[in-house]
């Protein structure tokens, strides 16, 4: 689905705290049979979002301007999800080296051809490395573009259905949900072993697991949400979901894939933490998420946070702008599950000075478009640090309280107001 470019000025901010001060008001939806008007929001049990929140948020959805605006963008991206997909990995032309039709199949996107394909040589091997520089060619296997559209869409018509109550969000949510990951015909394998291959070198990479940790934690989040109550949503769907976590949690933990991206030093370390933390604390194992995010302080924040905000193994890139506010995404996220885990990575310093609220400043003036950035970067969207500085603003950082108004929406607009966690927001392969 073709996701047209909206840039708008963020012309209010609505905050826990300003939720909080308003006056108490049941939400009501009768013109569309709201399945939970007059009634007490339930707060969802969600591993990044703030379930409280979220509760407090629906039942003022109706009654603050900029919410109602917000509820309108989120509505009107559900109706579209409503009908695309179902989408599954047994669509894709191709088979995984395994043979399984079952396994999650992509390509390497920053690896090229470097000699003209030929019958004796059908992939242009050797290939060659080109960071930054997408290689169109592995849109041909339809997995990872059907898994990110799958993703979207289960969070969109979830977050839809929860301040609405309409039946036909939840419903297109689970049958999305179901195809993906349950349906013996078209699920798929609890397992990433064969991402981002690169031809005639690698079957799969660890690497290649940041096609899931970049946004697999929204569906977590989204059928916390559904297991409230949603139409057609089932004790044996939660059940199912529930496996297909464990199992997948105990592959990242255990495979060499998942061995390898755990050792890695920049933002794919950060996503494989932020992602094993959501998965242990969705599947009950508390004490394990506490300890990731734990030990996350020396492994990541201590090597990857500089004293002056930069972030050293992004800014290198040629992409800097999007890795920095990459990286942050997953930091911002591990913090967020942190916070149901009981650790406070928002006040945590590293030895050297460094923090996250020291690294989201240090994008503001880009972010507020006082100032250019000054790293390489192919690519710049101004507005992929939004969501950063709506977090830290939220958490206190008096800087970042002071940019929000100066930021630039995404596509589609500011949606912060109803799901206040950490998103990508600008395009990379």
């Amino acid at each position: 689905m073709p996701l047209h470019r909206l840039i708008v000025p963020v012309a209010a901010v609505v905050t826990a705290a300003t939720l909080a001060l308003l006056p108490g008001a049941a939400h009501a939806d009768s013109a569309h049979g709201s399945a939970i008007a007059g009634k007490k929001p339930a707060t969802p049990k969600t591993v990044v979002l703030d379930g409280s929140r979220l509760a407090r948020t629906r039942d003022q959805v109706h009654h603050v301007p900029a919410l109602r605006r917000a509820l309108d963008a989120l509505t009107g991206q559900a109706d579209a999800w409503l009908t695309e997909g179902p989408w599954s990995v047994t669509d894709k032309p191709q088979v995984a080296p395994s043979g399984d039709r079952h396994d999650y199949l992509s390509e390497a996107p920053y690896w090229w051809p470097s000699r003209p394909k030929t019958a004796d040589n059908p992939w242009g091997c050797p290939y060659v490395q080109k960071d930054g520089v997408r290689n169109p060619a592995i849109d041909e296997i339809t997995d990872h573009a059907e898994r990110g559209e799958m993703f979207t869409a289960v969070y969109t018509l979830t977050l839809a259905w929860y301040y609405t109550g309409r039946a036909a969000y939840a419903e297109r949510a689970a049958l999305d949900l179901r195809t993906w990951f349950v349906d013996p015909a078209t699920r798929m394998n609890p397992r990433l072993t064969y991402t981002q291959f690169i031809p005639c070198k690698v079957d799969g990479r660890g690497i290649g697991i940041i096609d899931f940790s970049q946004q697999f934690t929204d569906i977590l989040d989204a059928t916390a949400i559904l297991d409230l109550g949603a139409p057609t949503w089932t004790r044996a769907d939660h059940d199912a979901m529930q496996s297909w976590y464990a199992d997948f949690l105990t592959w990242l933990r255990t495979s060499p894939n998942g061995i390898e991206e755990a050792a890695a030093a920049n933002n794919h370390g950060s996503f494989y933490d932020m992602q094993n933390a959501a998965l242990a604390l969705a599947t009950g194992q508390r004490d394990l998420a506490r300890q990731i995010v734990e030990d996350a302080e020396a492994k990541r924040l201590d090597v990857q946070l500089a004293a002056d905000g930069g972030q050293p193994n992004e800014i290198s890139r040629t992409r800097s702008w999007h890795y920095s506010t990459f990286n942050l995404v997953a930091l911002t996220r591990l913090a967020a599950v942190g916070e149901h885990a009981g650790v406070n990575l928002w006040t945590y310093r590293t030895p050297q000075g460094g923090g996250l609220p020291t690294s989201i400043d240090y994008l503001l003036p880009a972010a507020t478009g006082a100032a250019a950035w000054l790293h390489p970067e192919l690519e710049f969207y101004r507005y992929a640090a939004s969501d950063i500085v709506h977090a830290a603003a939220d958490h206190g950082d008096r800087a970042a309280r002071k940019a929000v108004p100066l930021l630039e929406a995404p596509p589609g607009g500011d949606l912060w107001p109803l799901r206040p966690a950490v998103e990508q927001l600008d395009p990379i392969g």
